[in-house]
């Protein structure tokens, strides 16, 4: 069923704090231009000259230490760009200080740690929301809505590959990528698959992972550390299982250890056909449906908007939502369970049984159709 557009007539632009100002951060800072409902009041980063270059770039009017930023009243929402192992802490304080709270992927690095960030926002009656946001993007909307329309008929499985041989080539600080806190290609890149898989079918109710580490060191060519070298903490090549509450089955194979593939991203197979799913770390991309009744693939014209790099478009939702009282999409719940999941492959493969995770969820709200660039619904 589609939705009909009832776009946010609050003109009050929800004011956001930015706390990390590193690789990552320009698209957010874009995105208090892009979206009519974000403001961006203030940055942080632990090295101030960081910040203050991307204050002056994007034209923020105040760069701030953390602590003035958690402090400043005129701040509703704090975007949480730093490390993953520093997400918790950050995210805490900032609920503590009254702020509602959006968080780069992962949530956290510790279930602990994502129970007392999703206990204590309900405590206070604040929001977390958490990447990825881009399963909001047109191509995963389009997919999502030919699930929903029964073209492919009720998924019974699906397949997701990100392979690649690791990020040390083109990031600036590419050594959080292999902590043994919130590091590897399943903490790191698993979000994006799994929330998609999950807003296409639903909740996952078992886990099996088998992980190993393949190269226990790794050197640095990207150009500011070129040369350095990285001891590995964490594994570098995880496959797993996954059973939905649906019923459905899927694989899920993560791994820093690939030179080359020919694997799709995600492809989610169907009792009347089989649907390609565009790469979860983007908005757009090709949408490939093959029928049971039909000779060959055919590519469907995505439906809805926001297919270039719209990241911010979770926060622009969680701000909307907050405004209307609805719920928001890219949520911490949401976040949560991805977390369970991700902890519980690797637990899988450790201990070797089955996971269960202790958290569930409903498949977040399809956008509606006619949004125009710049807009979300109320």
């Amino acid at each position: 069923m589609d939705f009909v557009v009832n776009v946010t007539t609050d003109t009050t632009p929800t004011r956001i704090g930015i706390i990390g100002c590193g690789n990552v951060s320009g698209i957010y800072f874009g995105a208090g231009k892009r979206f009519q409902n974000l403001e961006i009041v203030a940055c942080a980063d632990m090295l101030m000259e960081r910040a203050k270059a991307q204050a002056e770039k994007y034209g923020v009017p105040k760069v701030l230490s953390v602590d003035q930023l958690l402090a400043d009243p005129e701040v509703e929402i704090v975007v949480n760009l730093t490390i993953p192992k520093a997400h918790a802490e950050v995210a805490l304080a900032a609920l503590e200080a009254g702020k509602h709270v959006y968080c780069e992927k992962p949530l956290a690095v510790s279930r602990e740690q994502g129970r007392h960030m999703i206990s204590l926002a309900r405590q206070k009656g604040l929001r977390i929301g958490c990447a990825p946001d881009t399963f909001l993007g047109g191509g995963h909307q389009t997919c999502r809505k030919l699930i929903d329309e029964g073209v492919i008929g009720e998924p019974v499985a699906a397949s997701a590959f990100m392979l690649c041989h690791g990020h040390e080539s083109w990031h600036p600080d590419p050594e959080f990528y292999y902590d043994k806190e919130g590091g590897g290609p399943l903490l790191d890149m698993g979000p994006y698959y799994l929330t998609a898989l999950i807003n296409m079918i639903g909740g996952i109710r078992r886990v099996a992972g088998a992980a190993r580490i393949t190269f226990p060191e790794r050197t640095i060519t990207s150009q500011k550390k070129y040369g350095t070298k990285i001891v590995v903490g964490t594994p570098t090549h995880i496959a797993s299982t996954l059973d939905f509450h649906t019923g459905a089955i899927s694989t899920l194979v993560t791994s820093f250890d690939v030179w080359a593939h020919h694997m799709p991203n995600i492809e989610v197979y169907g009792a009347e056909g089989s649907l390609l799913v565009p790469d979860p770390n983007g908005f757009g991309g090709r949408v490939l449906v093959k029928r049971h009744d039909e000779p060959e693939w055919r590519e469907v014209p995505l439906v809805y908007g926001y297919t270039d790099n719209a990241r911010g478009l979770g926060v622009a939702d969680m701000a909307a939502a907050i405004r209307s009282g609805r719920p928001h999409r890219a949520s911490g719940d949401l976040a949560f369970h991805v977390l369970d999941v991700m902890l519980g492959i690797l637990e899988s493969s450790e201990q070797n049984r089955h996971y269960f995770p202790e958290t569930t969820v409903e498949r977040p709200k399809a956008l509606p159709l006619g949004l125009q660039d710049g807009e979300i619904d109320l």
